[in-house]
């Protein structure tokens, strides 16, 4: 997912994220984890100066509450970022980049993730590096000057003095420059491939550069990796490129490879046996391997996206346990709290594999934590696209639909970059072949459990089946739709006593169920295998195998040359073409009654004239996006040979960055998109609509005054209120008399209070995004009894209340008390004196909410919940930092926690 959004909250204006990275910093033996933003500043004159933020991160970060400004450094004269290249054997391949980081005073050294995106990173680096004229005036970087340390501001995150590093000063000179130490190691060997008559110049790679050939992804010119992903390139080579693609089949063959796809729920266990018999016992050594596990780890700190040393105890576990007739090359692993999934290949395959990128989707509460969700790595091997998927669902015999949406979630929200800046994300089903494991989760239903355990014992998996919930749901087209699985005929996999064989015994008593699986998408794919494994018993799951027999298409060098030079004559004829030229099927486009977070999509088609084109929608003069934050296109920028067409995806999306501004009047559902074609001329469209204002984004006080609906009041009143100052409540004789707390938080709070004091895993588990919309459509609206008389789950009333205090433009404690809230925790007394002082509405929401969680405490034992788990949830939504600071360093929100965790052990 894209960080660089979560980074951009925390800078102040004039200040743009250009792109981040997530990587790890190495001092010593000391590995942290760091977010790595580029950032421009636009000068007053019109120039511009870049620097690198370094941030301390929650594992993903979504918003700026999960980064802290760690360290800056300035991109001087004297700047370098270099990547090198450590020694080391082939089982690397496609491990992490090394880079090192230069200035005068300084050198770190981190490890980027392999993939397209670390490789756009570092080329936007070296773009924003200065250029070497001694006649140009050095970066003075005064911008930088209000994130130093200074003793009137204690608490702010400081400038790294201690590192050496330093804001202006000039740098070292031109003269004293050292060789190629400006910018980025330029991959020498590369140059002179822009053109398409340089492609018919093959390469020849020894084993020893295979590893820099992965990471450069220069492996064979003839694959549709290396044709696709070349970097900035022209027109003339686009067409080139395109057109080869469209003309595969002319000089590929398909060849088959054997890969092993395996699942495992290891239900938060350290590996205590041998994973062969699952691993490489019975088979060939097969040429690919892609192992996923989950819930690796079910602790509270990996729960709140903390570490955990199980990744590498695992990994070992794994590594250990291929085929041994066979030398293989890790080429990724990615992990989401417990979700891992690793990928291995044949030694002799690490040549033709290019292009690897991994993403992770979390699904659980709120769409942020990653106790649920996805990862998934993608590769092209030869001139075959995969992507391999690693999910785990939401859990109960009755969610199936929670499952269903964490499924559509996953494939709409992984996305991986390309190389070229030109081409849109690729979405999971942009792959010639799809492989996806994991816990679904899926349970048999309407038998009951003797009923089930008795056709287990008669091995009639048939009539089973039949009550599978996947194949239910796949038969509805409801999830994986196109998708294949193979015959189940093996015992259900879960839940069995852990260590055994037995059927769990447990007072719960699940009943058996198909929860682990493998589905495949794609051409040339023939399953010679699919099987649980009995053998382990270190989870109350059992491991699931597949093998594969999958077609690759491989090139045939001498019919690849042909194709080119044909190709390569035909544009020839092409260089006196005319001006490119489109005709758009729509160009006003109007969104009527826009809500809060529902998701408003309008489409048109371009139609593409007879000259090839390259299209984009650009920034207007003066803005730092080609749109306004709750507008996006998609894609926002392709390719389009003649004659050929297009459909893109205007979306609306009101969160809580913008729904304030918008009830307030301040923004309107307004904007003018440029749609610019390369060498042609620009297209505008005209995109209006008007937006429902909400409770969600509404501040408390405004609230607190509206004892109307919020559907009920006129626009010009909605928008007065909102603008409503915070302390008006202190003289507000001329409004009519307020209510004590906002009416909506009462009906949220009071149906769980009514409902759901015992739920388990409350604030755990995700709501439904349908019930969502009908809960934020009742509070709108007043409807209290459509609520409370509708089947609508505890978890979605439970999301929506954290929705709802997560929107708040001024947080329940406000930004004004935070550092004294920081400093009194661990103080009870003076904590409730801090609370004493804020505004009245906020205070008696405060002390609201506190007497909420106290009684759901009282019911721990159906509920499971305790004060850790509701500090680490409320703490960051009721005491958040102050808009437009830098966020605080981890022990400082662990403060933030333990404030919060004061008033749940305490009476009030």
């Amino acid at each position: 997912m894209d960080q660089s959004v979560a980074i951009q909250e925390t800078l102040a204006e004039g200040e743009y994220c250009i792109i981040a990275v997530q990587g790890v910093l190495c001092e010593g033996d000391s590995r942290q984890s760091r977010l790595l933003g580029l950032i421009r500043y636009r000068l007053e004159h019109g120039g511009q100066e870049h620097a690198l933020f370094l941030y301390t991160h929650r594992r993903m970060a979504i918003t700026g509450d999960d980064v802290s400004l760690d360290q800056i450094v300035p991109v001087s004269r004297d700047f370098t970022l270099e990547e090198v290249s450590p020694g080391g054997e082939l089982y690397v391949l496609g491990s992490d980049v090394t880079v090192q980081l230069d200035t005068a005073e300084l050198n770190l050294i981190f490890h980027l993730p392999f993939g397209s995106h670390t490789r756009m990173f570092l080329q936007e680096v070296a773009r924003a590096c200065p250029g070497f004229d001694p006649a140009t005036p050095d970066p003075e970087f005064q911008w930088l000057s209000r994130y130093r340390c200074t003793q009137q501001e204690p608490p702010l995150p400081c400038w790294n003095s201690a590192s050496g590093i330093r804001i202006g000063g000039g740098g070292s000179h031109f003269d004293d420059l050292r060789p190629n130490g400006k910018g980025l190691l330029v991959d020498q060997s590369s140059r002179g491939q822009d053109k398409p008559e340089n492609l018919l110049t093959r390469q020849t790679k020894s084993k020893s550069e295979i590893t820099d050939m992965v990471r450069s992804s220069t492996i064979t010119v003839s694959d549709k990796a290396h044709i696709l992903t070349m970097q900035k390139f022209g027109l003339r080579d686009t067409i080139v490129k395109s057109r080869l693609v469209q003309k595969e089949e002319d000089y590929t063959y398909i060849q088959n490879f054997r890969f092993f796809v395996g699942t495992y729920n290891v239900n938060g266990q350290s590996p205590k046996e041998c994973l062969q018999p699952w691993l490489s016992h019975g088979i060939q050594a097969p040429d690919v391997y892609c192992v996923g596990f989950q819930e690796l780890d079910l602790s509270k700190e990996a729960f709140f996206f903390h570490d955990t040393p199980k990744e590498e105890e695992w990994f070992k576990a794994v590594s250990e346990s291929l085929h041994p007739d066979a030398k293989y090359a890790k080429v990724k692993l990615i992990r989401l709290v417990g979700i891992m999934l690793l990928l291995y290949v044949k030694e002799e395959h690490a040549a033709h594999i290019s292009e690897v990128g991994a993403e992770t989707v979390g699904t659980g509460i709120m769409g942020r934590m990653g106790n649920k969700g996805g990862v998934a790595i993608r590769f092209q091997f030869h001139n075959t696209s995969i992507c391999v998927v690693n999910s785990h669902l939401a859990a109960h015999t009755e969610e199936y639909e929670r499952r269903n949406q964490d499924y559509k979630d996953i494939c709409s929200r992984m996305q991986f970059c390309q190389v070229d800046p030109s081409l849109p994300p690729l979405t999971i089903s942009k792959h010639d072949v799809i492989l996806w494991l994991g816990d679904l989760n899926y349970r048999i239903e309407e038998l009951d459990v003797e009923k089930v355990k008795k056709l287990i014992e008669e091995k009639d998996f048939q009539t089973l089946y039949a009550y599978d919930q996947l194949k239910t749901q796949v038969a509805a087209k409801a999830v994986f739709e196109g998708f294949t699985e193979g015959e189940l005929t093996f015992q259900p996999t879960y839940k069995y006593d852990t260590g055994s064989d037995e059927w769990d015994t447990s007072e719960k008593c699940r009943a058996p169920a198909w929860c682990d699986r493998i589905l495949w998408k794609g051409k040339n794919i023939t399953q010679l295998s699919y099987q649980s494994h009995m053998a382990l018993k270190t989870s109350d799951h059992k491991p699931v195998s597949s093998v594969f027999d999958i077609g690759v298409r491989v090139v045939k060098e001498e019919l690849y040359r042909k194709t080119l030079e044909e190709i390569v004559r035909s544009l020839d004829k092409m260089e006196n073409a005319n001006i490119p030229s489109v005709s758009l099927s729509k160009r006003e486009f109007h969104f009527q009654n826009v809500k809060y977070m529902q998701l408003r999509v309008e489409s048109f088609t371009i139609h593409n004239g007879q000259v090839p084109c390259q299209f984009e929608f650009i920034n207007k003069p003066d803005e730092e996006s080609y749109c306004k934050q709750w507008l996006n296109a998609n894609p926002s920028k392709g390719f389009l040979l003649p004659d050929a067409a297009m459909d893109i995806e205007l979306q609306v999306f009101v969160n809580k960055t913008t729904a304030t501004k918008l009830s307030s009047g301040e923004d309107k559902i307004e904007d003018i998109l440029v749609l610019h074609l390369d060498r042609g001329k620009d297209y505008f469209l005209s995109v209006s609509g008007n937006y429902l204002p909400s409770c969600f984004g509404t501040p408390i006080h405004t609230l607190c005054y509206m004892r109307d609906p919020v559907s009920d009041l006129s626009l010009e009143t909605v928008r007065e209120l909102t603008l409503m100052p915070l302390g008006i409540e202190d003289d507000g004789s001329h409004l009519e008399k307020p209510m004590k707390i906002p009416k909506e938080l009462w009906i949220m709070v009071d149906y769980l209070y009514r409902n759901a004091v015992q739920q388990e895993d409350l604030f755990q588990q995700p709501g439904l995004r349908l019930e969502f919309e009908h809960i934020r459509d009742c509070l709108d609206t007043g409807m209290i009894d459509t609520l409370s008389n509708s089947p609508t789950s505890n978890h979605s009333v439970a999301e929506a209340l954290l929705l709802f205090l997560e929107s708040l433009p001024e947080p329940v404690i406000c930004y004004s008390a935070y550092h004294n809230c920081l400093e009194c925790s661990g103080n009870y007394t003076a904590s409730k004196q801090v609370i004493s002082t804020l505004p009245t509405f906020h205070k008696n929401v405060f002390h609201y909410l506190m007497e909420f969680l106290q009684e759901l405490l009282k019911n721990s034992a159906k509920n499971h919940l305790d004060e850790n788990i509701l500090a680490s949830i409320f703490g960051s939504l009721l005491l958040r930092n102050p808009a437009g600071h830098q966020k605080l360093e981890m022990v400082e929100k662990k403060k933030a926690q333990e404030f919060i965790h004061q008033f749940l052990c305490n009476s009030p």
